[in-house]
């Protein structure tokens, strides 16, 4: 039997719009005709478009974690508003009678079983590199980091005082560059380095300006590492017959490899029967790379690793692409795909069936969360020591109370250890700290708070952004 409720059609929709137009077709009454196969893993039926033929369209659940949409309308997206339709019209217990599958239909869904029977055939297979074409590229890549140096020199030269938007677009011209020479990570790390001076016209205070030449410090100190380490990772790449991709750490990341399934596959990154809560979400305009990036924070229930879900959805073809929203169930995963990183890594998966939360997942929750302060401090003052580390770390900590002290919002553990909490963090998350006070006072006493860890440099030490509140029967998102 088919379960499935409105929060499953929600996560299934590629965008709001979609959703919205797919419950219209309900309301409007569109579908003419509602079947189920026998087995009942196939609904099935037809919905009157814009012309004299219906849309057939279809929802096949022969692969529970991995749903497949199907509809005979002209649209890219996928699931279209019809397939859509009909999962709502499921939901809201409209008649599905037993129907015989269409045979186009029938012949789409075996060949799609073929394929996936060779796919898991051909996973089995040890995997082909085009050895020369790869020692190629990491040439092209070495080269590169020859132009990354030079650009950085220059900016030493030049002095973080001399800077203004005019170099900086200068700078950015030339990084360009390194995009053809497959280092789109390096030019991203530069560019978050000459963006601190675009926007020369703003009358700063001379504190800001001050933020603004550690923030630099500190970018030139994480270009320099990348340069090293990075020609240190590619010529032992090159020198390896195998050419294999670093596992331990996220240089390959920095350098702008794009992992591929099949790749952390082969590598071992892979964890079986996961189950995942989201903790937060956050959906952002990524300006410089003409993209939007949708991006969750999850906590691993079966390890209490807080781990990152990221979707890119570039503007040429954002409306094609599925946004990624809120989830707000328990996501059951036969495989989950890790990515090599530090505190929090990025993970992918193919698959997955929801179940609703728990009184027990909110326990566990509570159960991997940090209650010593001090001991999370040490932890994240070890990490930043690492110039290509996450320097925006993400904890879960079981707090005390959260309250006043003079003029700052500030989260005490239960020995009285506290951690001022802060508005920055990630440059395009929202405010979160104004949200505090609208909370019922039960909230802020003696529960599990996710914060994004900043180390200020220029008072030298860490604050904390809240992004949700965990208590023993809900998640509060200060984050959307």
């Amino acid at each position: 039997m088919i379960s499935i409720d409105e929060d499953f059609i929600a996560a299934a929709a590629p965008n709001a719009a979609a959703a919205k137009n797919g419950r219209g077709l309900v309301l409007k009454n569109k579908f003419v005709a509602l079947h189920h196969s026998d087995d009942n893993t196939l609904l099935f039926g037809e919905c009157q478009g814009s012309g004299k033929t219906p849309y057939l369209c279809s929802a096949d659940f022969a692969n529970p974690q991995s749903v497949t949409y199907r509809c005979s309308c002209p649209s890219r997206q996928f699931p279209c508003k019809h397939s859509i339709g009909l999962l709502y019209a499921y939901v809201d217990g409209k008649s599905f009678t037993p129907g015989e599958v269409p045979e186009a239909l029938q012949d789409k869904r075996e060949k799609a079983a073929a394929r996936a029977e060779k796919k898991k055939v051909d996973a089995s297979k040890p995997r082909k590199v085009n050895k020369s074409a790869l020692a190629k590229k990491i040439k092209a890549q070495l080269d590169g980091l020859e132009l990354l140096e030079k650009l950085t020199f220059d900016l030493v030269r030049l002095g973080i005082g001399n800077m203004n938007a005019k170099s900086a677009s200068e700078i950015e011209k030339q990084a360009k560059q390194l995009g053809n020479s497959y280092l789109p990570g390096a030019q991203t790390a530069l560019h978050d380095y000459t963006k601190l001076f675009f926007d020369e016209d703003e009358v700063k205070t001379t504190a800001a300006q001050e933020a603004i030449y550690s923030e630099a410090l500190d970018q030139l100190g994480r270009l320099h590492s990348l340069v090293r380490q990075g020609r240190t990772y590619l010529q032992t790449r090159l020198d390896d017959p195998e050419l294999a991709p670093e596992t331990e750490s996220s240089i390959a990341a920095w350098l702008g490899h794009a992992w591929q399934l099949r790749e952390l596959k082969d590598a071992g990154l892979v964890q079986t029967d996961v189950e995942l809560v989201q903790l937060s979400f956050n959906s952002y305009d990524d300006i410089a790379r003409r993209e939007w990036v949708d991006t969750g924070t999850w906590m691993n229930l079966n390890t209490g690793a807080i781990q990152l879900t990221q979707n890119f959805r570039p503007y040429s073809a954002a409306k094609y692409i599925k946004e990624q929203d809120s989830f707000f169930k328990v996501a059951q995963v036969g495989k989950l795909c890790v990515y090599p990183g530090d505190v929090n890594p990025r993970i992918r998966w193919e698959g997955m069936t929801p179940r609703p939360l728990e009184a027990k997942d909110f326990e566990k929750i509570r159960s991997f969360a940090h209650d010593n302060f001090a001991d999370v401090i040490k932890q994240v003052k070890n990490q930043l020591k690492a110039p290509l580390a996450d320097k925006l770390p993400l904890y879960a900590l079981n707090f005390d109370r959260i309250g006043r002290v003079g003029d700052r919002l500030v989260v005490q553990d239960k020995k009285g250890q506290r951690l001022v909490l802060t508005e920055h963090g990630l440059a395009e998350e929202p405010s979160t700290c104004n949200l505090l006070p609208l909370l019922p006072s039960s909230r802020l006493v003696g529960h599990t708070l996710i914060a994004r860890f900043r180390h200020d440099l220029d008072t030298r030490k860490l604050e904390v952004k809240p992004l949700s509140i965990v208590t023993s029967d809900s998640i509060d998102r200060l984050t959307y």
